[in-house]
């Protein structure tokens, strides 16, 4: 019989997980080396070092659950199942993309993976995910909206606006800060007063807890108790996790504000080596089954590409289609 985890996953299961987190990172770096040869334009902010947050909490989602996060979106669109081609292909803004060649790596969307941003503005997505939250108790469809923000967003004012009327309201919103420590380039204990950042969100009665974001295993346990007690006290909870990116803000950023060596340490918990790791020697998993799908995503990956920089420009008469007045 598989081995499982607090009963919950089967191998099988925790091998999906594992191709997940492994696709967001080699997505991510070749998305690097393409902005690096100027096939992407504009901004382009990577989520490698961060895959166990989205993938932890992916095993919590049910697949009409909503999702909604900032511009650092990429990862969280392909947990959310949408097809690497098209991200890819919005990522170089292409016809094939995502958001049709006209969002580009900030402005990912899907309504039908329900998956609502990618938001440029930092805080922005926090209030428009209460108001998801919102459509989901006013239709009573049993619903739960998950709001990521990052370390830099929770010293916006929205975000406690947002806080209490989705306490006030008793809204189904799982709010989830993802604290890379270093927001924009200033480390959180020089922009963040306080302990811990979910404690913002308990002064209007929101319970939470901060999470190890580097570890899978951590974080999805956490998911599933937060589902848990939204589902049984129809309240919203938060979570933080204490999480790292390896690469700068964004792709024009060298990261000067932190040393070469800061960053090895932290690499020696990678959440997605530790989660292979763990599959091996806990779960004994057979290391011919991670390289099978390590390598089948490689070679996805450049199909990935091909697809991409093969696909054809949107049309000028784009520009003037979908534009509310």
């Amino acid at each position: 019989m598989a081995k499982k985890i607090n009963n919950t996953f089967t191998n099988e299961e925790l091998l999906k997980y594992y191709e997940k987190m492994f696709l967001i990172r080699k997505f991510e770096e070749k998305a690097g080396q393409l902005y690096g040869a100027g096939k992407i334009g504009g901004f382009c902010h990577l989520y490698i070092g961060q895959e166990a947050v989205v993938t932890g909490i992916l095993s919590s989602i049910k697949s009409e659950d909503t999702v909604v996060t900032s511009y650092r979106d990429h990862g969280h669109i392909l947990a959310r199942g949408v097809d690497p081609k098209f991200v890819m292909a919005e990522l170089t803004g292409r016809k094939d993309g995502i958001s049709k060649g006209k969002g580009g790596s900030m402005h990912m969307f899907s309504k039908a993976n329900r998956f609502y941003g990618g938001h440029g503005i930092v805080g922005a997505q926090v209030p428009i995910g209460v108001g998801i939250g919102f459509a989901h108790k006013y239709r009573n469809d049993k619903k739960i909206s998950r709001v990521y923000m990052g370390d830099g967003a929770i010293n916006n004012g929205q975000v406690f606006e947002a806080f209490n009327l989705a306490s006030l309201w008793k809204l189904p919103v799982l709010f989830i800060i993802e604290n890379n420590r270093y927001s924009m380039g200033t480390a959180v204990d020089r922009s963040a007063a306080g302990k811990d950042l979910y404690e913002r969100a308990t002064v209007f009665g929101i319970k939470g807890e901060k999470v190890n974001g580097m570890n899978f295993f951590d974080v999805s346990q956490a998911a599933i108790r937060a589902r848990d007690h939204i589902y049984e006290h129809s309240k919203p909870y938060v979570l933080e996790m204490d999480t790292y990116r390896y690469r700068g803000h964004s792709m024009s950023d060298p990261a000067t504000y932190r040393t070469k060596e800061e960053v090895s340490e932290m690499k020696i918990n990678d959440p997605v080596l530790s989660m292979k790791n763990t599959l091996i020697d806990e779960y004994q998993i057979e290391d011919q089954k991670i390289s099978d799908i390590e390598s089948a995503i490689k070679k996805q990956v450049k199909e990935v590409e091909k697809f991409a920089l093969e696909s054809p420009l949107p049309e000028l008469k784009e520009l003037f289609t979908e534009i509310y007045l």
